[in-house]
């Protein structure tokens, strides 16, 4: 169910929203979804489609960068992107009443106690913030906690890495993301490419496992043998981002990833285990998994 829209005035235009549910259930847990740089709503329909289906309600802002909103290159919101990436989930958090009186088909549908987060590339930065990491304010170097209880767990896909390892570019570019993984305790599932070799680090592709490595336990990281950015395509069907195609690659991530949310949202579910047993007696898997 798509666009819903949220009044946001002090955005300067308002917040809109796509809704994916199942047909049928109740008590149903919920994913909010943070894109990555230019996508839209309407992106990332290999992960939002899979997980509606198995039991899920998603929901995915369009945040200020989107390429389909086309602010000016002078646009006095730019420098602000990443606090309004973040002011859009906290939105959402906060306006589940509202969301539920604008989209009957989730009206009295949603298990409040089973949030989880979720994001591709800068929205795995801007979920992981949700589940505990911090960053500094470039405008004053005061830090950014949004770490808040309502979530429960995360899923970050191709998750930027410490900020000290940036190119210079990416440097000037981004001045926020300077990450700091030490109190996102949450659990989460951490996805990365062995072949994302990106454009914003100067240290190739481990840069990305470092939500992984630099955050506590409890964490899962999911290596995709042979993943670029995309990680077989996770953007969208037909994204131009998707450099490096397989969707063998997008079935496993979407397995995964549902077996993760499943068993940390609900303790005592198997989904996990089995997955990550099937992955290890597969004698060509797609990717490979580490946990601490």
């Amino acid at each position: 169910m798509a666009p819903l829209t949220f009044p946001f005035p002090a955005r300067g235009i308002d917040l809109s929203v796509r809704v994916s549910a199942p047909v049928c259930g109740d008590a149903l847990p919920v994913i909010i979804f943070s894109h990555g740089n230019g996508q839209s709503l309407h992106a990332y329909g290999p992960l939002a489609d899979y997980w509606a289906a198995h039991g899920f309600v998603v929901i995915q802002p369009t945040h200020l960068d989107s390429r389909m909103l086309g602010l000016a290159p002078d646009d006095p919101r730019r420098p602000q992107f990443w606090r309004y990436r973040e002011e859009d989930l906290a939105a959402i958090l906060g306006g589940l009443d509202y969301l539920e009186s604008a989209a009957p088909i989730i009206r009295g549908r949603l298990d409040r106690s089973r949030i989880a987060v979720a994001g591709h590339s800068w929205g795995a930065q801007t979920a992981g913030t949700f589940l505990g990491a911090t960053h500094p304010d470039p405008d004053d170097g005061s830090v950014v906690d949004r770490k808040d209880g309502r979530i429960k767990a995360g899923v970050l896909f191709a998750a930027p890495g410490s900020g000290q390892d940036l190119t210079e570019q990416a440097a000037r570019t981004f001045p926020f993301l300077y990450p700091d993984f030490s109190a996102m305790t949450a659990p989460a599932l951490i996805v990365v490419g062995d072949h994302d070799m990106g454009g914003l680090s100067t240290r190739g592709a481990e840069w990305w496992r470092d939500a992984y490595d630099l955050s506590p336990s409890p964490k899962t990281l999911f290596t995709a043998f042979g993943g670029e950015h995309a990680l077989g395509g996770i953007p969208g069907y037909e994204a131009r981002e998707t450099t490096d195609e397989r969707p063998q690659r997008v079935a496993a991530i979407q397995r995964l990833s549902t077996a993760f949310l499943r068993s940390v949202l609900y303790p005592g579910d198997p989904a996990f285990f089995d997955a990550a047993a099937a992955i290890a007696a597969d004698p060509s898997p797609e990717g490979h998994i580490e946990t601490k």
